[in-house]
């Protein structure tokens, strides 16, 4: 086996490329996380804040997504109950809303059979007597409230929690540093990142690539060249309102095109999004257009008339689908893990992916490179490892 001072290199250092080091290290390999700038500096930072398992993914038959969701997100429930809460999610229908009465409670019932039928997992129909007490949510036209449970976290305190925990673990963690090239040898990788304002080289056994939307950036760096999926970039905006809806997250139907739209508290403010919008150029310069400020707003409006509509600021993110035909509302969101070799992988690309499912994401990739990887004694159980907020101990 090729002499090397790291088992593997990952690159990125947002969700998912903290939680490969994290993974990794507790494995008991040796590992270094490279981040060019500040962890969570990308999508990690600036999604819709959920740990859920996804309600709406059961109506395109993504069982087994939603099933890992669930899973995981009572894992981080319970190793991270300061930066992972469980919230109350209202899904009202209306005689305009698409799905009628009988289907979402349908869906509800399913998806707490996916949950195991825990007290996390189970829905109520929301009494008439409630209804005046929801944040004066529109009541013309409502027909039934459901209300169930997932989660609210904070994701670049969760990213920054897990980058941590993998540094505890003896992972090795630089920011900034600037991954500039790898040359496949014989048995894992040479690599040349900048650091502390010089060019720096080490050799690993292999590399994992969870640069968000610059992945295929990184791979045109890699020699020989290795296979890359083709992508679409998705845009997901969201906008930040004066005022705090206080009962819990609203789950809506938007008017416009009948898409789930979440309303919900956020830092004593109303947080609304997501949207989804084709992006090209530069992920750097990803920026909420001003029609997609417009769409949420309308949405907004449509639930909660009597509420304050000033704009206190908007944020947008970047998902990374696997190119494809259709509506991106519709497309599979589960990660795709891309080897070199299947047979015998030395660098794994990671496309999209979801928050709620880094952990588990990142277990599978720790197993498949466990095919060419040393055997090492494991160190610590992600599944039970406590995860704290900054400064906590």
């Amino acid at each position: 086996m090729m002499a090397a001072d790291f088992d593997l290199v990952v690159v990125g250092g947002g969700i998912h490329g903290a939680g490969v080091a994290q993974a990794a290290a507790a494995a008991g390999y040796q590992a270094l996380l490279l981040e060019k700038s500040e962890f969570a500096h990308g999508t990690s930072s600036r999604s819709s804040k959920l740990i859920h398992g996804g309600l709406r993914y059961l109506e395109t038959g993504q069982f087994s997504l939603v099933r890992e969701s669930l899973t995981e997100r009572e894992i981080l429930l319970r190793i991270a109950p300061d930066l992972v809460r469980l919230v109350p999610f209202f899904l009202p229908i209306y005689r305009s809303t698409s799905r009628r009465p009988w289907q979402v409670r349908a869906g509800l019932a399913l998806y707490a059979l996916l949950g195991k039928l825990k007290e996390t997992a189970r829905f109520r129909r929301v009494h008439r007597g409630e209804w005046e007490a929801l944040d004066g949510i529109e009541t013309k036209d409502l027909q039934v409230v459901f209300q169930y449970w997932d989660a609210q976290t904070d994701d670049a305190a969760l990213t920054r929690a897990v980058v941590r925990s993998a540094a505890e673990l003896g992972a090795r963690v630089l920011r900034p540093a600037q991954f500039l090239s790898a040359e496949r040898l014989e048995g894992g990788y040479r690599v040349l990142y900048h650091h502390q304002e010089r060019e720096q080289e080490i050799r690993c056994l292999a590399l994992v690539n969870a640069a968000g939307p610059w992945v295929n950036r990184i791979l045109d760096l890699v020699e020989p060249s290795p296979p890359k999926l083709g992508v679409d970039f998705v845009q997901g905006a969201h906008i930040v309102l004066q005022g705090k809806v206080e009962r819990g997250i609203y789950y809506t139907e938007a008017p416009r095109d009948r898409r789930a739209v979440f309303i919900m508290p956020w830092e004593e403010r109303t947080l609304v999004g997501t949207t989804e919008t084709r992006f090209k150029g530069d992920p750097e310069g990803v920026r909420p257009l001003p029609e997609e400020i417009d769409y949420l707003l309308e949405t907004f409006h449509r639930y909660f008339p009597a509420k304050d509509r000033e704009v206190l600021e908007s944020f947008a993110g970047l998902r990374v689908l696997p190119k494809g035909r259709g509506l991106a509302f519709t497309r599979p969101r589960e990660m795709v893990l891309f080897p070199d070799d299947r047979r015998e992988p030395r660098l794994v690309t990671l496309y999209g992916g979801k928050l709620t499912a880094y952990r588990a994401s990142a277990q599978k990739v720790v197993r498949l490179l466990g095919r060419v990887l040393p055997v090492r004694v494991p160190v610590a159980d992600t599944t039970t490892l406590p995860l704290s907020v900054d400064g906590a101990e």
